[in-house]
């Protein structure tokens, strides 16, 4: 695993959070969640300019939570369905969270 920007460690959950918390990137895997979508369609739902789309695809791509399936557009792999579904927890969680502040 590759280094992580600004840690030392290096440590799997640290790069995944990195990549993560890239603008748009956690956005991309949420739009992908219940169907693929083509690039265009994916840049119009979140509002970024196509480069900053393509790049965190292309990051995403990399570290096995997308796929691009020619016929349908962009998907999760499993591997990126099943970081969704550990994600809903927090998604309820953080809206408990909300609520208390």
């Amino acid at each position: 695993m590759k280094r992580v920007r600004g840690s030392r460690s290096g440590r799997p959950i640290m790069a995944l959070l990195d990549l993560l918390g890239r603008r748009w990137a956690l956005r991309l895997v949420w739009e992908l969640r219940e169907e693929p979508r083509r690039f265009r369609d994916l840049q119009a739902a979140i509002g970024a300019s196509p480069t900053i789309v393509n790049t965190r695809l292309a990051e995403l791509r990399e570290a096995g939570l997308v796929r691009l399936d020619e016929a349908a557009g962009y998907r999760l792999t499993e591997l990126g369905e099943e970081l969704l579904r550990l994600f809903l927890p927090l998604h309820v969680w953080a809206g408990k969270w909300a609520k208390s502040i």
